[in-house]
């Protein structure tokens, strides 16, 4: 088995870890060491959190050569190299034959994944969402529980989809752009925009510069 260790200590990782254990009684596959946090918990080193041991922060990541690793929501990857970011995918999750994944994904249980979908890097996707055929979602993604995206629709990077948020078919989600939860989103969104309601609406600008 291949050395793993999540970055990020939260209930995400907690539930990361969780998926580990469910791939590993497939079948061995991980030898889950702990976790690796930011430098503001550094204080947390050494303390074993639910069963996941906290090794250090994110500057001792070379300190762990063999080792891959699996990125929580939120947590900085920048100090590691792509090629050592592994995606963590739920066994109970279906994804196509065709669809692509990217470095350092995270898809929970009960997912959906349909043909020639394509996911970026660092795209994270809670359980139970559907992510259509032929969808294109960018890098540092983040889609919440029971989101619903209908077939060609494009997320462009740094989008967050909020809880059961539903976007119709063939649409375009822009950049840093913020879909709230219950949100029905039948237009294009524009980039940096919070989207709310049914039909969706712009609130106001996500970044306010």
């Amino acid at each position: 088995m291949q050395d793993l260790i999540i970055l990020g200590a939260g209930p995400h990782a907690q539930e990361m870890a969780d998926i580990v254990a469910q791939i590993n009684r497939a079948q061995p596959t991980w030898n889950l060491l702990g976790s690796i946090v930011s430098p503001q918990q550094a204080d947390q080193v050494g303390q074993t959190i639910d069963n996941l041991t906290i090794l250090g922060t994110y500057g001792q990541i070379e300190q762990y050569p063999q080792a891959y690793f699996a990125a929580e929501y939120g947590s900085d990857s920048s100090g590691c190299r792509r090629e050592r970011l592994i995606s963590l995918i739920a066994p109970s999750a279906f994804v196509a034959r065709t669809a692509v994944i990217g470095a350092g994904c995270v898809i929970y249980p009960n997912c959906f994944v349909g043909h020639n979908a394509r996911l970026g890097d660092r795209v994270f996707v809670l359980s139970s969402s559907t992510i259509n055929h032929d969808n294109v979602l960018e890098d540092h993604v983040s889609v919440c529980s029971h989101v619903s995206l209908a077939g060609y629709v494009h997320v462009e990077s740094g989008c967050y989809l909020g809880q059961a948020c539903t976007v119709r078919q063939y649409l375009r989600i822009g950049r840093d752009s913020l879909i709230g939860m219950g949100s029905v989103v039948l237009a294009d969104v524009p980039p940096n925009s919070v989207m709310v309601g049914n039909p969706a609406h712009k609130l106001r600008d996500r970044n306010p510069v």
